[in-house]
C-alpha cells in the first residue's frame, strides 16, 4: 500500500487504462439497455433515447423506466463501492479491507432491518432518504467498533478477523429481529439483503448521483493528503497534513459511500476489494490522484457487467448481484495476491 514512483510514463499509462475501461463501460452499458426479455438493437436504443421518454411503445417504456435507471444506478453504485474500498484499504493499510469484509455492510443492514421491522412494520415502505440515513448510521456505528478494535489490535490479519466478527454479530442480531417479524417485513428485508439493482427509479438515481458525485469529488480532492498518508502518519504530519482530520474524513466519506450502496442495492460483496486492486494494477501506481478515477471506472464496469449477468444468465430468473460479484471478485483477488507474492 505504499506509494510508488509515478514520474516515468505513469500518467500516460493511467490515461490509457482509463480510456480502455471507459470504452468497456460504454459497451456494457449499451448491452444492459439492449438485452433482456424485450431485446432491442443498439440502433433502436439510440432512436428511443433520441425520441425522449414520451414514446409509449413497449420497448421505449422498458428502456426508459426499467433498464436505463437501473444501468445508471449500477454504474454509480459500483464506482461508489470501489472508492469506499480504496479509502478503507488506504486507511487500514490492508489490501483486503472493504465495507463487506469489515462488517460495515452488515451494520448498515442491521439498522435498516431495525427501521423496517421495529419502527415501520408491515405495509410501510422506507423512503430513499430514510434508507440512506439508516444505512449511514449503521455504517458509522460498525466503523466505530472496528476503529476501537484497531487501537488495541496491531496485527492487520487480526483486525480483519475482528471486522468479520463484528459483521457476524450484526448479522446474528438481524436474524433475531427477523425471527419476531411479520411475513411482509421478512420478505422486504430478504429482497433487500440479497443485493440487487432492480427496482431503480429516476428519483433514486437522482439521490444516488448527488451523493456519489459529491463524495467522489471529495475523494479526488483528498488525493494529495492521501498520497502522503500512504507513506505513514509521521510523513503526512511532516508535510503539513492534519492526520486526525484526514482520518475522520476518510471514515465519513467511505461510510457514506458504502451506506449509499447498502440503501439502494443492499449488501454487495467483493467489489470494494477487487476493483481497487485492478485499478492499481492497471495504472501501475498506488498514487491516489491516478488511482481514484481508475478505481471509480473499474468498479462501475465490474457492477455493470455483473448486473448484466445476474439479469440475463438464467432469464427470466434473476440472480443476486452480490452472488455474481462474489463469483468473479473472489478469484480476481486470489489471483492478484498470488501474483503479488510471486513477484517479490
Amino acid at each position: 500500500m505504499r506509494a510508488t514512483g509515478d514520474r516515468n510514463g505513469r500518467p500516460r499509462r493511467a490515461i490509457a487504462f482509463d480510456l480502455a475501461v471507459l470504452l468497456g463501460l460504454v459497451a456494457l452499458f449499451v448491452a444492459n439497455l439492449c438485452l433482456g426479455s424485450v431485446e432491442t438493437t443498439p440502433a433502436e436504443v439510440a432512436r428511443i433515447l433520441a425520441a425522449g421518454p414520451g414514446d409509449t411503445s413497449t420497448a421505449a417504456q422498458v428502456i426508459w423506466q426499467i433498464r436505463l435507471p437501473r444501468a445508471i444506478e449500477a454504474v454509480l453504485l459500483g464506482g461508489a463501492l470501489s472508492l469506499s474500498g480504496f479509502l478503507l484499504q488506504t486507511f487500514f493499510a490492508n489490501p483486503i479491507a472493504d465495507p463487506f469484509v469489515l462488517g460495515v455492510s452488515s451494520g448498515a443492514k442491521l439498522v435498516v432491518a431495525v427501521m423496517m421491522i421495529v419502527v415501520l412494520g408491515a405495509g410501510q415502505v422506507m423512503s430513499p432518504a430514510l434508507s440512506v440515513g439508516a444505512a449511514f448510521a449503521g455504517s458509522l456505528l460498525t466503523m466505530g467498533f472496528v476503529l476501537a478494535i484497531s487501537r488495541r489490535v496491531r496485527s492487520q490479519s487480526m483486525l480483519i478477523v475482528a471486522g468479520v466478527m463484528v459483521g457476524y454479530i450484526c448479522s446474528a442480531v438481524t436474524n433475531f429481529l427477523v425471527a419476531f417479524a411479520d411475513d411482509q417485513s421478512i420478505v422486504n428485508l430478504d429482497n433487500w439483503s440479497r443485493g440487487s439493482f432492480s427496482g431503480a427509479t429516476w428519483s433514486d438515481v437522482g439521490i444516488v448521483a448527488v451523493a456519489v458525485v459529491g463524495m467522489g469529488a471529495a475523494v479526488f480532492a483528498l488525493s494529495k493528503p492521501l498520497g502522503a498518508y500512504q507513506l505513514g502518519e509521521a510523513h503526512a504530519q511532516s508535510v503539513g497534513v492534519n492526520v486526525r482530520t484526514l482520518r475522520m474524513l476518510i471514515v465519513l466519506v467511505s461510510s457514506l459511500l458504502s451506506a449509499c450502496v447498502a440503501a439502494f442495492a443492499g449488501p454487495v460483496s467483493f467489489v470494494g476489494i477487487a476493483a481497487p486492486h485492478l485499478a492499481r494494477r492497471g495504472v501501475g501506481s498506488s498514487r491516489p490522484l491516478l488511482v481514484t478515477p481508475a478505481c471509480f471506472l473499474t468498479g462501475a464496469v465490474f457492477c455493470c457487467g455483473c448486473d448484466l449477468i445476474a439479469r440475463t444468465l438464467f432469464s427470466p430468473v434473476e440472480l443476486s448481484v452480490s452472488a455474481v460479484t462474489a463469483v468473479f471478485g473472489a478469484p480476481i483477488v486470489i489471483a492478484l495476491m498470488l501474483r503479488g507474492r510471486s513477484a517479490r
